[in-house]
């Protein structure tokens, strides 16, 4: 994705990163984190603004800071890094809510051909994984880092 990114900011072990977003709001702290959940190479991807009294993410927040491609672009960048040190990894990816999983869905079809050079994605639906394909309506997403050729 040829999208300008925010600079990021990663924990040692790359599975926290924090980055700024700067729009008509003012400046809003990003978090992206990388959970590993009970099922051994599946991650759980948490994605919010920054709460400044606890250090947590806040994933219920709507920022409108009139930057969110610039912001989906930056937490995409994440998943590259987390990906470049954990490269069989799955990593699962839902919104907080239905829209929010929608904007998602929006992101990814629209920048498909270039992600699914790089990522094998599958789309939930109905308690179903499938392909991701356009136009269809999922509960979440799952991404893993294709294997390089040799």
């Amino acid at each position: 994705m040829k999208l300008a990114k925010y600079p990021l900011a990663s924990s040692d072990n790359f599975t926290t990163f924090e980055f700024t977003s700067e729009g008509t709001k003012g400046l809003i702290h990003k978090l992206v984190r990388f959970q590993q959940t009970n099922v051994k190479g599946v991650y759980n991807l948490a994605f919010g603004d920054k709460d400044n009294t606890t250090g947590d993410i806040d994933d219920e927040v709507v920022s409108n800071n009139g930057d969110s491609e610039k912001v989906l672009a930056t937490v995409v960048a994440t998943v590259y890094a987390f990906t470049d040190q954990y490269q069989n990894a799955w990593i699962y990816a839902t919104g907080s809510t239905k829209a929010r999983t929608r904007l998602y869905r929006i992101g990814i079809s629209k920048f498909l051909a270039e992600v699914k050079e790089d990522y094998e994605i599958l789309g939930e639906r109905d308690g179903d994984w499938e392909v991701f394909k356009k136009n269809i309506e999922y509960d979440g997403f799952f991404v893993r880092r294709k294997r390089q050729k040799q």
